[in-house]
């Protein structure tokens, strides 16, 4: 299927008028890697408290729960780690989303893919039934805990998402970004963001990061870890723990302790997005494909990015 980019209408009006919607077709196998970015690939360094807490390569057998720890039970056991060193990296790169809408206030997270761009779920910036539609604007705190903002908040009125998220909310489509007007990190730090094959993709330890609603009130950065359980051509599952508010976090890998990330997938679902046929108690993200990596090239090489 071709995308397209729409952006918020800079006079919002009552009927949205994006890109044409075409009807979907099955996605092609991704059959190479393509990353958005092709530099430095160690630009970003880890301290030795993020790599004895991240998951790195792959894994043949899951990671295997811990007891009950008390909290909230999200799949079994709420396997989630409250981040407290936000200022280091990935977490820094990583947005406690305020989003004020139509129809309320809502949370959220996004991430820095570029020095002034942030990608996020397509529902965080778009959401007809429960938003009113265009968020009117968005106010983001990279590395938020609680009230420490180690790098300031941020506010935007700009938008963009994909013509079939726009159109009919397609759930593997469920992809937005967040445009600033001033860089906020070097490139050279940001996400890299990656279409892998299904073959490389498979068995990846995966690490899903965001600010939830409960617990934290959308001001507490959690993450967790597990094995990437099953891949489908715009879809990847997995046993992370996720609850709402994370939605647009991403769903990221480390190939090697000195590589930077890569997000494979942006977290917008839960259990209830996953079919049943699956027989599978996990979470999902959209995929990165090939064509969502060219869409998020576009927005960064964007007027103003």
């Amino acid at each position: 299927m071709q995308i397209a980019s729409v952006s918020k209408p800079v006079a919002p009006k009552n009927t949205e008028t994006g890109a044409v919607a075409m009807a979907s077709k099955p996605a092609p196998a991704v059959t190479e890697r393509v990353l958005a970015d092709e530099g430095d690939a160690k630009g970003a360094t880890l301290s030795d408290a993020a790599k004895r807490r991240l998951v790195i390569g792959k894994s043949q057998t899951p990671i295997v729960p811990p007891p009950d720890s008390g909290l909230e039970t999200v799949l079994f056991a709420d396997e989630r780690t409250r981040i407290v060193s936000t200022d280091q990296q990935p977490w820094k790169l990583i947005c406690a989303l305020e989003i004020d809408a139509p129809w309320g206030q809502f949370v959220g997270t996004g991430w820095f893919a570029g020095p002034r761009t942030v990608i996020t779920a397509g529902h965080c910036v778009f959401d007809k039934k429960q938003m009113g539609g265009w968020a009117d604007k968005i106010t983001l705190t990279p590395g938020r805990d609680r009230e420490r903002k180690p790098f300031n908040s941020f506010t935007s009125e700009r938008f963009s998402s994909i013509n079939a998220w726009i159109e009919r909310q397609d759930p593997d489509y469920d992809v937005a970004a967040i445009h600033l007007d001033q860089d906020v990190f070097p490139a050279a730090e940001v996400f890299r963001v990656g279409a892998l094959p299904d073959a490389e993709l498979r068995d990846y330890l995966i690490n899903v990061s965001g600010y939830p609603a409960s617990p934290g009130g959308g001001t507490e950065l959690y993450w967790a870890k597990n094995r990437i359980r099953a891949v489908e051509p715009r879809r990847i599952y997995y046993d992370v723990d996720t609850s709402g508010g994370q939605s647009g976090g991403p769903a990221y890998i480390y190939p090697d302790e000195n590589s930077r990330p890569i997000v494979v997938g942006i977290h917008a679902y839960g259990v209830g997005g996953t079919p049943v046929s699956m027989n599978l108690r996990v979470n999902s993200a959209p995929r990165i494909i090939p064509e969502v990596v060219t869409q998020i090239q576009a927005w960064l090489a964007g007027p103003g990015n």
